[in-house]
């Protein structure tokens, strides 16, 4: 067992060693260093640049380490930064850094013959130098690029398509980008805010940065199914950049309500069932499956279907069912209104119908035999008393 466990432990003292290696030889550095990712840079002239440097220490007391620029070109100005602010002096702690900024202001209509300017740290005893090359180039042409992280949508007529568009300005300057839509006849588009509602037309890109925003297109309700393309255009000065877009639509059911021979009037009996017809018609570019059928009438009525769902209706087809009404016993004689509603799965149309309302022969045949009764009553008085 002892035996095993110090084969265990030459194996874990194995695979440790060259972490341990590593660490000594990070160790081993050691002095002040002036550093940066960029040593050569390219400007424009007329132009401020700034790069960013760092000041590092390692492993030595802290000091004061004046700070200068060498090889400064006339009428040039270099100014070292630190916080922002202009400093002439840093102090890095022992295996810290200080985060300076090197600040180039170019004359404009300046040669284009490169420079190298150095810049140092000078303590005592110990010193830095870092030289950073410098390269004039003319102006850059504008250069724009423009996409969208989800190309193309689906969706029915009744859709919303609203694409989220990155611009990027890939200049060296700032822009003002301007954009536009192409899209079918009678589709509507418009571009707001990535993450707001305000409509715009243009927009500001600083250099080498990116700016989102969100172009909404809505296609007319009546458009049939199909593949619809769109383009972006955006410009800038003299660059300009398109991406293409699509839509694709779907078919969408849409319903209709009347009565037989497009009829909305019916007549009833007071207390009695009366069926009037309903066609139902499907107007839309896709069928309407599992329409269903409600009613509304006044107080006290019924109203049920005969069938009381269609399963399916496609384009251009319709349907007919039995609308079984039965109006109030107390209903008196005259014009009512009731609705009559079909839904397929979000679609819905609604129609009025007038339903003219008789009382019943019954009770027609009952008063006439009252007021024959009473007839009969007021003569009979008459002969008796008018004799006397």
């Amino acid at each position: 067992m002892r035996a095993l466990d110090a084969a265990r432990l030459a194996f874990a003292l194995v695979l440790l060693s060259p972490a341990a290696h590593a660490a000594e030889a990070a160790h081993d550095i050691k002095g002040l260093y002036l550093m940066t990712d960029y040593p050569a840079v390219t400007v424009r002239p007329g132009t401020t640049t700034n790069i960013s440097l760092r000041l590092q220490n390692y492993g030595l007391a802290p000091q004061r380490y004046q700070l200068s620029v060498a090889g400064v070109p006339s009428g040039w100005t270099a100014t070292l930064l630190g916080g922002g602010q202009p400093v002439g002096a840093a102090m890095p702690a022992p295996d810290g850094n200080v985060a300076l900024q090197l600040r180039l202001d170019v004359p404009a209509g300046n040669d284009l013959a490169p420079h190298t300017l150095t810049v140092k740290a000078e303590g005592q005893g110990t010193t830095a130098e870092l030289p950073v090359a410098v390269s004039l180039a003319k102006e850059l042409p504008a250069k724009l690029s423009v996409k969208s992280s989800l190309p193309s949508l689906r969706g029915s007529p009744k859709s919303n398509f609203d694409y989220t568009l990155s611009i990027k300005n890939d200049s060296g300057r700032n822009l003002v980008a301007s954009f536009a839509a192409e899209a079918p006849v009678n589709f509507e588009t418009s571009f707001t805010e990535a993450y707001g509602t305000q409509e715009l037309s243009s927009i500001p890109i600083d250099a080498g940065q990116s700016k989102d925003i969100k172009l909404k297109v809505r296609p007319p309700t009546t458009i049939d199914a199909g593949h619809f393309p769109v383009k972006v255009t955006v410009k800038a000065e003299d660059a300009s950049a398109s991406t293409e877009l699509a839509l694709d639509i779907v078919g969408q059911p849409q319903l209709q309500i009347s009565g037989r021979d497009g009829l909305l009037s019916a007549r009833a009996v007071a207390g009695k069932q009366s069926s009037i017809p309903i066609v139902v018609t499907n107007s839309g570019t896709a069928p309407a499956e599992n329409i269903t059928l409600a009613g509304t009438a006044p107080s006290g009525w019924k109203v049920t279907f005969e069938p009381a769902t269609i399963e399916r209706l496609v384009p251009g087809k319709d349907g007919e069912v039995q609308a079984l009404i039965t109006p109030s016993d107390k209903s008196l004689a005259g014009d009512y209104q009731a609705t009559i509603r079909a839904t397929s799965r979000g679609e819905n149309a609604s129609g009025q119908f007038r339903i003219t309302v008789g009382t019943s022969t019954v009770w027609g045949m009952a008063g006439a035999g009252v007021i024959g009764v009473a007839l009969l009553l007021m003569l009979g008085a008459v002969a008796r008393f008018g004799r006397r």
